[in-house]
């Protein structure tokens, strides 16, 4: 007779929703377990299920991080049935995703003010399409594609804040690790955060990163040996994920609240969507005006004036001297050679 387990084990594609809910990585899950990396990605993959007491431990740990209610009978815990308000639902993503996104955005950038910025516009995007992230599959990989995008844009190096350096970490191997990180090209730092900082599998940070399986396994051996380059002691691929955790869990980023990152978008939103009523209504305006004052035929442009030559200089007021007085006279001749004029005629 095969005992069921007090705690039901939830599908393989709950599990790895869970666990980023809870904020965990893959490497953190199979620490607590007791169990390789490897061994994880494959329970959440579905590749292989979990069996005996080791079933149990992990259906516990998976059940710790989702949220119940406990009913008033006592008669042990049931999931809620009262749907969730967008707000409510947009606030537990926050809570859930954004503690770990401004850390991972830190080791994207070593920037913390624009790990915040980044983690902040990637969720106000998210709010503006929340009826698409809310049927996305992955609603946490949704949000993290955005920030990832937002944080590694290259214009942010033309902002006036944003071209100084910041304070690096305080501990000697925190600074070696955080400037091995930032000596990467950006996908080659994304991949290797993908693959070793968040435990997402292969296949799974190619499609993230928009490249091919192939191409993103190139990108992870080149940036593994460029930081074991740097420092050797992180040739182990386990060591460089425990450090690359510990460096992301010593600074201290705390994102701004769920409902200031909501009203925020929502202002921006408006902001944006005014600015482009009031530029729409500007330009009919103007072409208004110009159909208004606008000719409604053609005019052929004047010609430009031409300077006539041989003319006598014009005199001045006074006596003519005696070259105008020949001239005058040689006109006057000249006239009485020319035709008669005609006089009209009483009849």
């Amino acid at each position: 007779m095969t005992q069921t387990p007090a705690t039901p084990l939830p599908p393989p594609e709950e599990r790895r929703r869970l666990r980023e809910a809870g904020s965990l990585t893959q490497a953190q899950v199979a620490s607590r377990m007791g169990v390789p990396r490897s061994t994880v990605r494959a329970w959440e993959s579905g590749r292989s299920t979990p069996q005996g007491r080791q079933a149990e431990e992990y259906a516990e740990l998976l059940a710790s991080l989702t949220t119940e209610t406990v009913p008033a009978s006592g008669l042990g815990p049931e999931p809620t049935t009262e749907p969730l308000t967008p707000d409510q639902a947009f606030d537990a993503l926050y809570a859930f995703c954004a503690p770990a996104l401004v850390r991972q955005a830190y080791l994207l950038t070593g920037r913390r003010e624009l790990a915040r910025e980044s983690v902040e516009r990637a969720f106000q995007l998210a709010w503006q399409r929340w009826p698409e992230v809310a049927v996305d599959r992955d609603p946490a990989g949704w949000v993290r594609a955005a920030a990832y995008e937002y944080a590694l844009s290259p214009w942010h190096r033309f902002r006036p804040r944003y071209r100084h350096p910041e304070a690096p970490p305080a501990d000697e191997r925190d600074r070696e690790l955080l400037d091995a990180l930032l000596v990467l090209s950006p996908p080659h730092r994304r991949t290797l955060l993908l693959y070793d900082g968040v435990g997402l599998d292969l296949p799974e940070t190619a499609a993230e990163t928009e490249a091919t399986t192939p191409a993103t396994a190139g990108r992870l051996l080149h940036a593994r040996q460029a930081v074991a380059a740097r420092l050797p002691d992180l040739t182990d691929p386990a060591e460089l994920q425990r450090r690359l955790s510990g460096l992301a869990a010593t600074e201290r980023l705390s994102p701004a609240g769920p409902v200031a990152v909501r009203t925020g978008g929502e202002r921006r939103a408006r902001f944006w969507t005014r600015a482009a009523i009031a530029f729409t209504v500007t330009l009919i305006g103007a072409t208004a005006l110009t159909l208004r004052t606008a000719p409604t035929q053609y005019e052929p442009p004047v010609a430009p004036g031409e300077t006539v030559r041989g003319m006598p200089p014009r005199a001045a007021p006074g006596p003519l001297s005696h070259e105008q007085l020949a001239l005058r006279a040689k006109l006057r001749r000249a006239m009485t050679g020319g035709p008669d004029r005609l006089a009209p005629e009483a009849r």
